[in-house]
């Protein structure tokens, strides 16, 4: 008599690379309902000595051997299962070699633009520093032309102040000249108020004599 034990539901795996059968009942004699592959997982119903209880994924509920079961997968099942595993990975690596890739390409591109952009720098820089350049030189051409038009300011006024001392030194020259010119016309009516006299003198003098 076989005697079963209800247990919680839970996984087996047939064992080794071998096909086992699942029967209709527990006897080696009744109906083969199907062949099951190594590796199959089966979800326990009722787990007995000899024969458990057993349903596959797809609804199909049987007996078989209990000593065909294991409570974990076999080797093969974990290598088919590291395998598509390894394949997941490999998709994974190529996506992520392509991202790479493609990160690369921008990374190459960024420093390109960044070359160009040190370059536009250093011509800004430069043109910058010629601006400040030009801009102290006007600075300084416009310090210059104040100076020079002070200087100007100042030429302009001692000129006329010479020409007002050269007015001045004219006009009394002119006072001077008229001065004179007043003077020797005076002397002249003088002297010719006296030489008359003079001369009527020596003519009396002379007839005086005689």
């Amino acid at each position: 008599m076989c005697i079963s034990i209800n247990v919680s539901a839970k996984t087996v795996y047939v064992t080794d690379t071998l096909k086992f059968t699942l029967r209709n009942s527990e006897s080696n004699r009744s109906k083969i309902l199907k062949m099951l592959p190594s590796g199959t997982a089966l979800t326990v119903i009722d787990e007995g000595e000899n024969y458990s209880k057993v349903r596959t994924r797809d609804g199909t509920e049987g007996y078989i051997l209990t000593r065909h079961t294991l409570n974990k997968p076999i080797s093969l099942w974990y290598l088919n299962k590291a395998n598509k595993k390894l394949e997941t990975l490999q998709q994974e690596y190529d996506l992520i070699k392509k991202e790479l890739d493609k990160l690369k390409g921008n990374n190459n591109q960024a420093l390109s633009s960044n070359q160009s952009l040190t370059q536009e720098r250093d011509k800004l820089s430069k043109e910058l520093n010629d601006l400040s350049q030009t801009a102290a030189n006007a600075v300084q051409l416009k310090h210059q032309r104040d100076q020079l038009q002070e200087r100007v300011v100042t030429v302009e006024r001692e000129l006329q102040q010479v020409k007002r001392e050269n007015q001045t030194l004219e006009d009394s020259t002119n006072q001077d000249w008229f001065l004179i010119g007043g003077l020797l016309s005076l002397f002249g009516v003088v002297l010719g108020f006296i030489l008359p006299k003079l001369s009527w003198r020596r003519k009396t003098s002379n007839w005086d004599t005689f």
